[in-house]
């Protein structure tokens, strides 16, 4: 069995450049990688947190784990802003996928993904610094995906039957 090298912290920013660029070629595994490397020898990076968030969330469509792992690392981030607003992506970007995906019964758990998700932006934008509207256009965006798939929807109640044999 082979075991990971450790990289030198110095070399951390050069890496950070390097994971981001995995992400815009689609290649979030290779970022996931050089973020735990770097949050090997940096364990409060902030930059390799949210890259390693986004990167997760990236993988959502093809690993089951992304998003719960995605998730727990959000948890780690330094801010109140930057825990609500990088956890609301992780919903957002599960209901999306789960949408894109399709299947049946699919349309409740992605509206209520959503919801869940604008409630995520909505604690962000308490927390935000001015001149930071990133969680009104994250709030935005899942308001107009809502209103393009009028599919989505909340779960309709389960109403009991009157039992008729008696």
């Amino acid at each position: 069995m082979f075991a990971r090298k450790p990289i030198h912290k110095e070399s951390v920013p050069g890496a950070l450049a390097k994971a981001e660029r995995y992400r815009l070629l689609h290649e979030p595994g290779e970022a996931v990688s050089i973020c735990h490397d770097i949050l090997d020898v940096d364990p409060d990076n902030r930059a390799a947190l949210v890259t390693l968030v986004l990167a997760l969330t990236d993988e959502i469509p093809e690993d089951r784990r992304a998003f719960a792992e995605a998730l727990e690392v959000a948890k780690r981030l330094p801010s109140e802003y930057d825990r609500a607003y990088y956890a609301g992506i992780c919903w957002e970007r599960r209901a999306k996928s789960k949408h894109r995906r399709g299947g049946h019964g699919v349309q409740s758990h992605v509206y209520e993904w959503l919801v869940h998700a604008l409630h995520l932006f909505e604690e962000a934008e308490r927390f935000q610094a001015p001149g930071n509207d990133d969680a009104v256009l994250r709030w935005n965006a899942c308001v107009r995906y809502l209103e393009r798939h009028k599919e989505l929807g909340p779960h309709p109640e389960e109403v009991a039957e009157p039992i008729s044999s008696e």
